[in-house]
C-alpha cells in the first residue's frame, strides 16, 4: 500500500526539472528561456528537453541559456551558442541547412518517388494474351460444353 502511494506521488509531481534557484527575476526573460529550453534536447537523456531533464548537464545548459539571455543575446544567438558547442543534435527541430537539409528533403522525396512508382505500376498496359492454336481452341470449346 505504501509503495502504491509513493508511485502515485511520483506521477503527480510536475514534469519540469527547472529549480527555483535557476529562474530569472524578469518574467519576460524567464519565458524566453523556457521557450528556448523546450527546443533543446538533453545530450544525456536524448528524448527529453533540457527543461524537463534532471541530468546535471541539462541544468548547466539551462543556466547557460539564462546567462546568455541576461547578457543581451537574442534567442537565435543563444541557440547558435549551444549548437556551436554541442552540435545540431541538441535541436529537437533540425535546421534546414547543411546535413539537416537531407533530413528535411528525404521525406518528401520518398513520397514523390513512391507516388511515381505507384502511378507507373497502375498505368502499365497489361500483356496481351497469346493467341490459342486451333487444337487449343477446340479443346477449350469442348471443356466449355461440359
Amino acid at each position: 500500500m505504501r509503495a502504491l502511494l509513493v508511485c502515485l506521488m511520483l506521477v503527480a509531481t510536475p514534469a519540469f526539472a527547472v529549480q527555483p534557484d535557476e529562474m530569472l527575476a524578469d518574467p519576460g526573460l524567464e519565458a524566453r528561456a523556457r521557450a528556448i529550453s523546450r527546443d533543446l534536447r538533453c545530450p544525456v537523456c536524448q528524448g527529453e528537453a533540457i527543461d524537463d531533464s534532471n541530468a546535471p548537464i541539462s541544468r548547466d545548459l539551462r543556466l547557460k541559456v539564462r546567462e546568455r539571455l541576461m547578457e543581451g543575446d537574442t534567442d537565435t544567438e543563444v541557440i547558435d551558442y549551444i549548437v556551436a558547442r554541442y552540435g545540431e543534435f541538441v535541436l529537437f527541430k533540425p535546421r534546414a541547412s547543411g546535413s539537416g537539409l537531407i533530413l528535411w528533403l528525404a521525406g518528401p522525396a520518398m513520397l514523390l518517388a513512391g507516388g511515381a512508382l505507384a502511378f507507373a505500376m497502375t498505368r502499365r498496359k497489361p500483356r496481351p494474351e497469346p493467341d490459342l492454336t486451333a487444337d487449343e481452341q477446340t479443346r477449350l470449346a469442348e471443356l466449355m460444353k461440359e
